[in-house]
């Protein structure tokens, strides 16, 4: 176990209760000690929630240590059964539940009993996976809990529709920009003539999973959140599924023209290249500013990409294949789908990072120094002590990656907002210059630490006044030459003469 203050996926229980409060009428019981309870003020701030977060604290602490906590939980349960009606209500153990041992599938039995609404305990192993993989692991739970449910009652719908149908699985609250790529997949699927039978689990009903069979196919926008449902309805059902990410000119273009296959195969007669080709020729402004002559300052640009596995694999090929970005390195800090990734970039990028250590990407973007990185807001504080732009384009996120103005990533309004983020991203012409002569950078003092935190260098104060005279586009490269140049000949302290003698040695 490592002790870390920065984490790229949380613990498993938020993954948990990001799908509970997603639902309509779900709320979260967490069997946690207190401090564990962020999620509440997380969400209702990050998503501008007018209503209070439906997860509720059952605090383990020391009288539950001394006598146990079944009482506790049953009684919480109950109580909230009484006081809010829910439909459902999810108990999701944590890491300290797991320690003391306790029997929480007996806790739910019992407060079944006494209970309107139905309870179901999050199966999860939390030593074992992380938010992202919690999250995919209980909608599949429940998902099958109401399936079942129906299908013992005798009201499952199994009868597709008349018209091709589509489910939408996987978007999320705390999601990275999933209530917008949301309403721009329903414009999307509207236009091909597609009706939506239900999108789960963000503003779903647990009663309406019942229907989920009717939809002729089902549509996993993003790659951690709804893979496990999709491929239960598929073995349940014999439902296909579309899980190409419509991100870019071209993946919007691959997944359109799947979603033709699949329902071309179930008997519909369509054909979408006409509409592909007027939304990439005349609605999307991506593929034509990709080719004007502002984007051809950007030919050749060095750039990392760095997120979770649905964000990092598309902005990579949308930097290299649409863009003409070279991607010196494209990362991500699911490991545990290492396999896909790799296959989905490595043709896009010199090399693929699988890391979680915050301080080892860092100190990856600053040994190739790119002119842009694309990754969460712990690189866009990278980037900040780097002195490099930086565009976020996957979570973990910050209040100001929750636009009120619509901002999709996905569909081909998604195409105009990201190629306006790549642009925009980047430093160019006389721009730096600019920032100099008119004051515009924050501060003119320089990072002379390493941007990890076992660096062994400093700077004296003539060191660090000769550095600051040097323009702002090249010092960055100055500083880690010049600091390259000291630790092959320990030297501790960079003093002014040892920026010299640098300068003269490796033509810093």
């Amino acid at each position: 176990m490592k002790l870390a203050y920065w984490m790229y996926a949380g613990p498993a229980h938020i993954g948990t209760l990001r799908v509970a409060s997603s639902f309509k009428n779900v709320h979260g019981i967490m069997h946690a000690p207190l401090g564990d309870d962020y999620f509440n003020v997380m969400r209702s701030m990050l998503e501008r929630e007018r209503n209070f977060t439906p997860v509720t604290a059952s605090v383990v602490d020391r009288h539950v240590l001394a006598r146990g906590s079944q009482e506790k939980v049953v009684d919480n349960i109950t109580r909230k059964d009484e006081e809010e009606n829910p439909d459902l209500i999810v108990l999701t153990p944590t890491c300290t539940s797991s320690i003391l041992q306790e029997d929480l599938e007996n806790f739910v039995e019992r407060a079944s009993l006494s209970t309107q609404g139905d309870v179901l305990l999050a199966d999860v192993n939390h030593y074992r996976v992380n938010e992202l993989q919690a999250a995919d692991r209980t909608l599949d739970q429940i998902v099958q809990f109401y399936i079942q449910k129906a299908r013992k009652n005798g009201d499952l719908l199994e009868e597709k529709t008349v018209k091709p149908s589509v489910n939408i699985i996987g978007v999320s609250t705390l999601g990275f920009h999933n209530q917008h790529d949301c309403t721009e997949l329903k414009r999307l699927m509207t236009d091909l003539g597609i009706e939506v039978n239900e999108v789960i689990p963000e503003g779903a009903s647990v009663h309406n999973l019942k229907r989920l069979p009717q939809a002729w196919f089902n549509l996993i926008p993003y790659r951690e959140i709804g893979h496990m449902s999709a491929h239960y309805l598929e073995e349940e059902f014999g439902m296909p599924f579309v899980d190409i990410t419509p991100m870019g000119v071209v993946e919007t273009a691959r997944c359109i023209r799947k979603i033709q296959e699949v329902l071309n195969a179930q008997g519909a007669d369509v054909n979408y290249e006409e509409y592909i080709e007027n939304q990439t020729l005349h609605v999307s402004q991506a593929a034509w500013f990709s080719r004007s002559i502002d984007c051809q300052n950007l030919t050749g640009k060095k750039a990392v990409v760095y997120g979770d596995n649905t964000h990092a694999a598309a902005m990579t090929k949308i930097l290299a294949r649409e863009m003409g970005i070279h991607v010196v390195w494209a990362g991500t800090y699911c490991k545990y789908d290492e396999e896909w990734f790799r296959k989905e970039v490595s043709e896009y990028c010199d090399e693929v990072l699988i890391n979680e250590d915050h301080g080892a990407i860092g100190d990856a973007i600053a040994r190739v120094e790119p002119s842009a990185i694309f990754g969460t807001q712990m690189e866009r504080h990278v980037g900040k002590r780097l002195n490099i732009p930086c565009g976020v384009i996957a979570a973990p996120i910050h209040i100001q990656d929750f636009p009120i103005g619509y901002k999709p990533f996905l569909g081909y309004e998604g195409t105009n907002q990201v190629a306006d983020l790549v642009y925009n991203s980047f430093t160019l012409g006389m721009e730096d210059h600019l920032l100099e002569i008119f004051g515009g950078h924050d501060t003119k003092e320089v990072i002379t630490k390493g941007i990890s935190a076992d660096s062994d260098l400093g700077w004296s104060a003539d060191g660090q006044a000769e550095l600051n005279k040097i323009p702002g586009f090249v010092r960055g490269k100055v500083k880690r030459n010049t600091e390259k140049f000291a630790r092959e000949r320990n030297i501790t302290e960079i003093t002014a003469e040892v920026l010299y003698a640098a300068k003269e040695a490796v033509g810093a």
